[in-house]
């Protein structure tokens, strides 16, 4: 102990005393809790027999009785509400009852929870936020686990409850970093029961309370090895564990000391470790009848040590210890933990917890030398009777590892009994942690400090520390400092036990004249664990002295329940009291030098400084608040050595106490009611001083008072006491209190304490002789620093005695000087910074560097050129000290930032508000201003997109139930088709839940059961266009709907009856008049179930139980039931469905395919097909295959999918019917799983896949198969026969397409050929005319790059024949060798085929040449229909052809609503005769929902998978009849939903939140088809697919500027357009929507654009209102432009307030009207000539440089800036220059004593006037003007002419124009010598 500083004990005034009794007490007196054992005894035998494990009623009796209702328990903690707001919360233990309160200074405390259990709570463990606790899927939780004897009761704060068995009796549970940690009880019986054996583990993990109880691992070390092993040493007992660090500490009990352990996750290679045997190292002394008896104790574990049995194994826990033999392994390094077995996993059937019967569980753990000498192990060939479970079992793995980090050495005294009984961890003032633990018997505080290496995970113990105390308990006296100072420990000493505390002698500010309650000693110890960490320690003793002992008085008993700085004061006569303490300081500007001494001072200097200040501070009868800074001052001053008494402005501090709380005895505060003395205060207060010396206000004939002792003149020389604690430190400390000084004046609420501080530093500077601060001083603060006049004479050996920092040698640091020269683009030297303190120097310092130097690696690597990190070493260079800007910074903080310094700043933001990214982070958009942004990048908001901001469309409950179709956003399809009511249209044409209207004229001729025969015909075929309705409408209404869980979907009925006009009467198809096809409504129904399934948005919230509740009772809806399942599968979420309910549906139709959409993951659903299942099963699972493969290229599935396309007739295919979509879904499938790969197939050349294909397309021979399916193809047909050769019938189809689909995108012009139409009428002949439709798509599909949307192009793929012979049919006579019906037929499905192929190509590209391409086909195909030509082609192959050319169009114009196709769409509508059947209904009907896809929010892909989706979706040959399945099933026609992707950008006012227009400047990239080009567009808008895209620009000048760069990726994009496209906007000031405005004529800002005198003139106040919302903004239009009858002589400055005010408003940057205002006050004060200070001058200097700075030059020439200069009106700041020049020029001019006044000041002789003073030093500051140690050294004054002047001058950096005024000066003298 070196350092010894010896003080006297000093009292400390503590809080006020309250009484304290627990909340939970009084809650419980009135919670029904005795009814419950009323309801036990009421329960049947058997109950209670099952509940909790209770053993019956007699069990349940035992457990309530009037011991444990007496016992509670209770404990506090701090908790903090979303608002920041701290609160305390208690938990309360009583019997049963566990009461969860909360309370604060403002609220009363209340019940948070209350939870009742069926046993006595034993314990309550509270797990924090910040805690990692249970992380189940990494989510982190808030719990309080509740131990009961048998069980543990898990809250969380989610909601979530769970109950984990406890599988033995636990004595108590620990709460972790990971989870709980479980000690097992341990009874001791008689020693002859226990057999030497392997004892069984004492501590055990539980991280998850649905995770098994696993043992823990130790690492133990030695000196010469470490140890793994279980903890199984009984004598071990956990005292303490903490959560951050990670560690806990155990007691042994034998050996008596304490060991700290890390606690950690257990890496693999222990886990290993510890689970396995190796060979025996050394001998191992084993009794032989161990291995039986530990296999006995093992089996019958269960049965004895149930929790629940009423009798328990004494034998098992019994452990004999044998004495440490001293050895290797001594118990001081490492304690014993005897190896154990792993547990195994089994559970007993008869309570739920984990069984240990059996040893073949326990694989024996690694051995190692037990330090009792001896060690057992079990023998792995021992003979079991139950060795037939060995294979069931296996080890439960340990989770956590404690690891030795340090033990109680030998030097503290071991003695019985001394378990700590309070641990807990806490920091000094200097940041040392400790661990700090009670030895209540000792009545000792041991304290252990401890250190983080630079492995966070390691930690290093140093010394120990002994306190004598009765109790403690740890503190946060203060929360302020950054980052955390001072939480002290609260311990009572006692030094003489039978003493006792008199409660009497408590001090409270109430009763400051009683005796104290607590005196604070310092002790010479090496840090706090003296000082005050035991900030209040009680001597007992001490008291004696001053007041009677009297043995009645109650005492203190002990401490409880620590919360920050409150502490519970439990007393001897039971009651508790609860007492605050102080802070360590309430003064920011105290508490930021406290920082600042700290950090630069050593650790115990500082220690000692930061606790003669809490002394002084926290006295009894302490200071008020308003001295708080004066008593600061006078503390450091005299620890620094100052007699404070003898220095005029330190005496003058306190004025109305003694001086120095060190040096003599403070006295009471009195009373607050005031004295005569207050108003003496008030006289001597240095504001009054300030207020009298101002001529205009002092009053006439008296003179300013002066403090006293102002005129006491000392004769004799202060000096300084070289002795004192800080005297060797006075250098460093003035260097660093500077630089506070200059970090405070960056803040403009901290103004007031840098004048505080000023005082203070120049006292020092003075003193030091340092003449650069003291000019920098008097410059700031001219007229208050010219009245201190003392100076303190320190000697040449006193400076010596003093460490002098090597960076006191250099230049004043001024952070104004700085960014000045930074802004002038003078090279600038690092300022010094202090780390966590000066935080605003910093940050302004790199944005200067960063915004105005412009080096953008500023704030990482090239940080050290401007700034240099401060130590009380010095200056060091060492990156990794600081960190980025903070991302966190506020407009608000921007506010306090002095308008000078911040203007560059805003600038920057408002060049970032005009011109953002749209990938900035949420923090970053709300700096700079852009709500759009903001509330873009808000995670929350979005996720369901328009349904959070749009009202629901108001509808009667009739309309919602009808049609289905009410959820779409008529607010957006609103906007979208403004000019029309073309969305009512296709809602009337897709609606099929109201009647049809079936009208039949009665001719007089017809009988009326004719009639009604005749309007029930009718009536079937329009069912047949109504039955296809759903397939469109579920395209329509595509994700358009968010379900309510507690609602089932609603799902509109699929209405087949009619109404006859004109009496309406009903027209039913069950009356049995006409024949009804079986059946009919199967698959409608399905398809009325998908389109309802099909709205629910994959945004929404659905569970597996929702899925369950929408299942109908009625068997008559399973089919529709099936579709919404294969709904939920298309939008994903059939992935919730819970794994039991799977297996229900696996037969309902498609589920397989639905199934398939989404969980590609279960790889087991692939087998369904095998099954033996309906055959539209089997089709839809194959096609599942597809999509779960897709893209995958799997070669097992592509075999196998390649001879399903070819498989024969047999006995498994049933009557062989619809075998051509079992054929062409297994092509579908193999065109997925092998899609777009091409010739890459990579290990299926042996296959030949596309020979294979090409054969099954054309025909041939068999061939014969190999491998897994050679038997099958063996079987005889049983129906049909074949032959040898193809069906092509049957196989073409799949096989072309199959072909398409893998070579799709590929332009593999070899396999386009195999495609190509036959060219001559044999082969023509021999081929299916829909076959070459099918060729013709699939052949364009392969040559992908050469479709091109024009009519040329399409009639290219018409082979030359048919041509010829089609062109020229009417001219010239056919050939007999012709069949003209084939080469009519051919001609129209080849032209049918590269229509579609277009569609396809341009699928949701709306582009107008594919458009109109389409179109004039259609109409042409439309022609046909009604020409002679269509008796040659055919009815039903015209409608064919029409109908795949209306899909092309429908898939080109796919989400935008065409208007055209509209109409076609209507009319196919309207024809319900002829060959228009179901199919074609269907496919017109398709084409009508793509058209409309998704209400217009969703558009086709061209992707790879989603033209697979659609050529399985629009394969061209529709059904005749709803139950048609032969070629196509029907279900896959819902794949189109597969290729939808929504793409409409929907712009959303942020204001409103109401969607509206806004321009859109879309770019192009370049393709080798267009050059870079740029479309303008009106959203909302679709958008081209965004691999085309790569700028989206939201345009003004309405709206901010937007822009979003897809160059850079597209996520960000797909974001907003996955979120229903919502792009938020924001509208400038001034403008009006175009909504509201289309042509921009009516906003504000149009008028007199070209005369800015007449904008202003014109402008009224009252108009501020249309431009902003903004209180204050109206307020100051109100209050200060408005030409009032007071303002009437300031006309000028109301217009100039509203010039500005207007600038402000209109070009938005409102947050500058304080700038202009304060360059206003500043100018006019300077031409006053009352500044006596130069801070707004400074700021004025500032805004000058940056206009004349390269960077704004540069931003000026930029053309994004469309010329605007800085944010302030071009006219103003010019004015205000000069008006600041003419104010200076002229005291230059008028006044003759300003020549003397400079060379006073030049010549450091003593100046007088004030105005000159003021006004010199605002002239040197506003030009620039050097130093005054700079301008002494160049000796300017003895220059002789304005050359040798403008020389030394510019090496100086003065410049010119402040030479050219100083010149005249400077010369004159030597003029006048002359």
């Amino acid at each position: 102990m070196s350092h010894v500083y010896e003080e006297r004990a000093t009292m400390i005034a503590a809080g006020e005393l309250q009484s304290f009794v627990p909340f939970g007490r009084e809650h419980c007196k009135n919670h029904p809790n005795a009814v419950n054992l009323q309801l036990r005894q009421l329960q049947p035998a058997s109950e209670l027999w099952s509940s909790d494990g209770a053993a019956g009623l007699v069990g349940s009796l035992q457990e309530v009785t009037l011991q444990e209702r007496e016992k509670e328990r209770w404990q506090l903690r701090k908790g903090t509400a979303p608002d920041e707001v701290e609160y305390e919360e208690e938990l309360y233990v009583a019997g049963n009852m566990v009461i969860w309160s909360r309370g604060s200074k403002n609220q009363a405390s209340y019940v948070y929870k209350a939870f009742t259990v069926d046993s006595p709570v034993q314990q309550v463990l509270r797990r924090d936020k910040a805690s990692r606790i249970w992380s189940l899927k990494d989510v982190v939780e808030q719990t309080v686990c509740i131990v009961q004897s048998t069980c543990v009761n898990v809250h969380s704060m989610s909601g979530k409850d769970f109950m984990s068995p406890l599988p033995f009796q636990v004595s108590a549970l620990w709460s972790t970093k990971f989870g709980l940690l479980l000690e097992r009880k341990n009874i001791i019986v008689d020693g002859h029961m226990s057999p030497i054996r392997e004892p069984l583990p004492t501590l055990f993990s539980m991280l998850h309370p649905l995770d098994e109880i696993a043992p823990v691992v130790c690492k133990s070390t030695g000196l010469f090895e470490s140890r793994l092993q279980y903890v199984s040493d009984s004598a071990l007992r956990v005292v303490f564990t903490c959560h951050e660090p990670s560690i806990i500490m155990t007691y042994d009990t034998q050996q008596c000391t304490h060991t700290v352990w890390t606690l950690r996750k257990v890496t693999p290679e222990e886990q290993t470790t510890v689970l396995k045997c190796p060979d025996q190292a050394g001998p191992v002394h084993t009794p032989n009848a161990a291995p039986s008896l530990l296999s006995t104790h093992l089996r019958n574990v269960t049965r004895l040590d149930s929790p629940a049995s009423p009798l328990h194994c004494h034998v098992l826990h019994n452990q004999s210890r044998i004495p440490a033999s001293p050895g290797l392994h001594s118990r001081a390094h490492s304690p014993s933990i005897s190896n154990m077995a792993a547990l195994s996993r089994a559970h007993s059937p008869g309570i739920a917890a984990p069984s240990f019967s059996g040893a073949q569980r326990f694989n024996m753990s690694c051995h190692t030398p037990s330090p009792r000498g001896h060690s057992i192990l079990a023998s792995p060939n021992s003979t079991l009777n139950d060795t037939a479970l060995l294979q069931e079992m296996e080890p439960i793995l340990p989770d956590l590892c404690i690891e030795q980090l340090w033990t109680e050495t030998s030097a503290i005294s071991r003695e019985k009994g001394c378990q700590a009984s309070k641990v807990f961890i806490t920091s000094d003032l200097c940041e040392n942690k400790y661990l700090c633990f009670l030895v209540e018997s000792h009545q000792q505080l041991r304290c252990v400090k401890f250190l983080e290496s630079n492995e966070t995970s390691q930690l290093i113990f140093a010394s120990v520390t002994v306190i004598t105390a009765k109790d403690a308990a740890p503190l946060e006296v203060s929360k302020v400092f950054i980052p955390g100072l001072l939480p002290p420990t609260f311990s009572v000493q006692n030094h003489q036990p039978q003493l006792s505390t008199p409660l009497e002698n408590i001090s409270t500010p109430a009763r400051a004249t009683v005796q104290h309650m607590s005196r604070l000693e310092e002790v010479g110890m090496p840090s706090p664990v003296l000082e005050v960490r035991s900030s209040t320690q009680h001597h007992e003793s001490s008291w004696l002295e001053d007041t009677p002992f009297q043995q009645a008085a109650p005492h203190i008993h002990t401490f409880r329940d620590p919360v920050s700085n409150r502490v519970t004061l439990e007393l001897s006569s039971g009651s508790m009291l609860r007492i605050t303490i102080p802070e360590v300081a309430t003064s920011e500007l105290v508490k930021r030098c406290l920082q600042a001494i700290r950090f630069i001072l050593p650790k115990d200097t500082a220690m000692k400084v930061l606790v003669k200040w809490y002394n002084s501070y926290n006295a009894p009868g302490g200071p008020s608040m308003h001295l708080e800074w004066n008593l600061f001052v006078t503390c450091l001053m005299t620890m620094m050595g100052y007699n404070t008494e003898r220095l005029t402005w330190t005496r003058n501090l306190h004025f109305e106490v003694p001086l120095s709380p060190v040096i003599a005895p403070k006295k009471a505060r009195p009373a607050d009611t005031g004295s005569d003395e207050d108003w003496g205060y008030l006289r001597c207060s240095d504001y009054h001083w300030q207020v009298s010396m101002q001529p205009a206000l002092a009053v006439q004939g008296l003179e300013p008072v002066w403090p006293p002792g102002g005129v006491d003149n000392h004769q004799s020389a202060l000096g300084l006491e070289s002795s004192a604690m800080l005297f060797p430190h006075i250098p460093v400390l003035f260097y660093v209190l500077h630089l506070l000084y200059e970090d405070l004046k960056l803040d403009e609420l901290q103004r007031s304490g840098a004048r505080a501080l000023v005082g203070l530093l120049q006292q020092l500077a003075k003193d030091l002789q340092l003449e650069d601060f003291i000019d920098l001083y008097w410059r700031d603060y001219p007229s208050f620093i010219k009245t201190f006049k003392e100076a303190c004479v320190i000697d040449q050996a006193q400076m010596e005695l003093m460490t002098w920092p090597v960076f006191l040698d250099g230049e004043a640091p001024c952070v104004f000087s700085w960014l000045s020269r930074s802004l002038r683009g003078q090279d600038v030297t690092p300022f010094p910074c202090l780390p966590g303190i000066c935080e605003r120097t910093k940050l302004l310092v790199l944005s200067y560097a960063l915004y105005v130097v412009g080096d953008e690696d500023a704030i990482s690597t090239n940080m050290l050129k401007y700034l240099s990190r401060l130590s009380a070493g010095g200056l060091e260079a060492n990156e990794r000290l600081f960190t980025l800007l903070r991302p966190d910074t506020r407009l608000l903080d921007l506010e306090s930032v002095p308008f000078g310094v911040a203007l560059p700043i805003r600038d920057a933001i408002y060049q970032c508000r005009e011109h953002p990214c749209s990938d900035w982070s949420e923090e970053v958009c709300a700096l700079i201003g852009r709500q759009d942004l903001t509330k873009q990048a808000h995670k929350v908001t979005l996720t369901v997109g328009l349904n959070v901001m749009l009202e629901p469309p108001v509808t009667s409950e009739a309309d919602e139930e009808e049609d289905g179709m009410t959820d779409l956003h008529p607010e957006v399809t609103g906007l979208i088709w403004s000019q029309d009511l073309r969305v009512q249209e296709v809602r009337r044409l897709l609606q099929s839940s109201r009647p049809i209207r079936v009208n039949v004229p009665h001719l007089p001729e017809v009988s009326d059961h004719e009639y009604i025969e005749e309007k029930e015909n009718k009536l079937l075929q329009l069912c047949q266009r109504t039955m296809a309705l759903p397939v469109g409408r579920g395209l329509f209404t595509l994700f358009s709907y968010h379900p309510v869980p507690t609602e089932p979907l609603p799902v509109p009925k699929l209405n087949l009856t009619g109404r006859a006009p004109p009496r309406n009467t009903m027209v039913d198809l069950n009356s049995g008049n006409i024949d009804v096809p079986p059946n009919m409504t199967c698959w409608p129904s399905f398809h009325n179930g998908v389109a309802a399934g099909l709205k629910i948005a994959p945004a929404s919230q659905v569970e597996s139980a929702w899925i369950a509740y929408n299942k109908p009772k009625s068997a008559d809806l399973a089919n529709e039931y099936a579709g919404f399942l294969m709904a939920l599968g298309l939008n994903g979420h059939l992935t919730k469905l819970a794994t039991l309910n799977i297996h229900d549906y696996l037969t309902k139709v498609s589920y397989s395919l639905s199934w398939a959409e989404t969980c590609t993951s279960h790889k087991s659903s692939c087998k369904r097909h095998e099954l033996d299942v309906p055959h539209s099963v089997q089709v839809a699972a194959v096609v599942g295959i597809g999509l779960i493969y897709q893209g995958t290229g799997h070669r097992h599935n592509a075999e196998v999918l390649l001879a399903e396309i070819g498989r024969p007739p047999g006995p498994e295919m049933e009557y062989c019917t619809d075998r051509e979509s079992y054929s062409l879904a297994a092509g579908l499938a193999l065109g997925m799983v092998c899609l777009g790969h091409g010739s890459n197939l990579i290990g299926m050349t042996d296959l030949n896949v596309p020979e294979q294909l090409y054969q099954y397309m054309v025909g041939g021979h068999r061939r014969m198969h190999a491998g897994i399916n050679r038997e099958k193809h063996k079987s005889p047909s049983y129906q049909i026969k074949e032959g040898d050769t193809i069906n092509v019938d049957v196989t073409c189809p799949g096989a072309t397409l199959a072909l398409a689909m893998i070579y799709l995108k590929t332009n593999n012009r070899s396999v386009a050929d195999w495609l190509k139409a036959p060219d001559t009428m044999f082969l023509l002949d021999f081929i299916k005319p829909e076959f070459l439709l099918l060729r013709t798509l699939a052949r364009c599909l392969i040559m992908w790059d050469e479709i091109f949307p024009n009519a040329d192009w399409v009639t290219s793929n018409v082979p030359q024949i048919i041509q010829e012979n089609i062109g020229n049919q009417d001219q010239t006579s056919i050939s007999e060798d012709l069949n003209m019906e084939t080469l009519v037929q051919a001609h129209d499905y080849i032209i049918a085929g590269g229509c579609l192929a277009v569609g396809f190509r341009f699928a949701g590209s709306a582009n107008s040449d594919a458009f109109d391409c389409l179109y004039k086909f259609a109409r042409n195909f439309m022609q046909c229909l009604t020409t002679s030509t269509a008796t040659v082609t055919g009815q039903y192959n015209l409608q064919t052809c029409l109908s795949m050319v209306l899909l092309a169009v429908s898939m080109v114009m796919a989400g935008s609503g065409n208007l055209k196709v509209l109409q076609l769409c209507r009319f196919f509508h309207k024809r319900t005769f002829g060959e228009m059947n179901y199919g074609f209904h269907m496919a017109h009907h398709m084409a009508l929902g793509l058209l409309f896809l998704g209400g217009g929010r969703y558009t086709l892909s061209t992707s790879n998978s989603a033209i697979a989706a659609l050529l399985c979706a629009l394969y061209p040959h529709f059904p005749a009849h709803s139950t048609d399945n032969r070629y196509h099933l029907q279900a896959l026609r819902h794949l189109a939903v597969l290729a939808a992707e929504p793409r409409l950008l929907v712009p959303v006012d942020v204001d409103s939140l109401k969607p509206c227009y806004a321009l859109l400047d879309v770019t192009y990239r370049e393709t080798q088809w267009y050059e870079e080009t740029t479309v303008e567009l009106m959203a909302p808008t679709m958008l081209p697919e965004l691999h085309l895209l790569k700028r989206i620009k939201v345009k003004g000048p309405r709206y901010w500027e937007l822009n979003i760069d897809i160059s850079k990726g597209t996520q960000h994009l797909q974001s907003i357009l996955s979120k229903d496209g919502v792009l938020y906007v924001k509208l400038r000031a001034g403008q009006l929507p175009y909504k509201d405005d289309p042509q921009g004529w009516k906003s504000l800002l149009a008028p007199n654009l070209n005369s800015r005198s007449a904008e202003v003139h014109t402008f009224k106040p009252e108009a501020v209102s249309t431009f902003t919302s903004d209180a204050a903004l109206v307020s100051f239009a109100e209050y200060f432009c408005r030409a009032s009858e007071s303002m009437k002589h300031k006309q000028e400055t109301v217009a100039l307030l509203s010039a500005i005010l207007y600038e402000c408003v209109t070009q938005e940057y409102p947050e500058m009207l304080p700038t202009h205002i304060s360059i206003d006050q500043a100018v006019r004060t300077l031409e006053r000539g009352d500044l006596c200070e130069t801070f707004s001058l400074w700021q004025m200097k500032l805004v000058l440089e940056l206009c004349e700075s390269r960077v704004l030059q540069q931003q000026l020439r930029d053309t994004r800036r469309q010329g605007r200069g800085l944010l302030l009106s071009s006219e103003f700041l010019p004015v205000m220059k000069s008006s600041a020049d003419r104010a200076l020029d002229h005291w230059l001019c008028a006044f003759g004593s300003c020549i003397h006044v400079l060379q006073a000041y030049l010549r450091r002789q003593s100046m007088n006037n004030d105005t000159d003073i003021s006004m010199l030093a605002c002239f040197l500051v506003y030009h620039s003007i050097p130093s005054l140690k700079n301008m002494v050294a160049s000796d300017l004054e003895g220059c002789s002419c304005f050359p040798e002047l403008l020389l030394k001058s510019s090496q100086l950096g003065v410049p010119v124009r402040a030479l050219l005024r100083l010149s005249p000066l400077l010369l004159q003298k030597h003029d006048s010598g002359v």
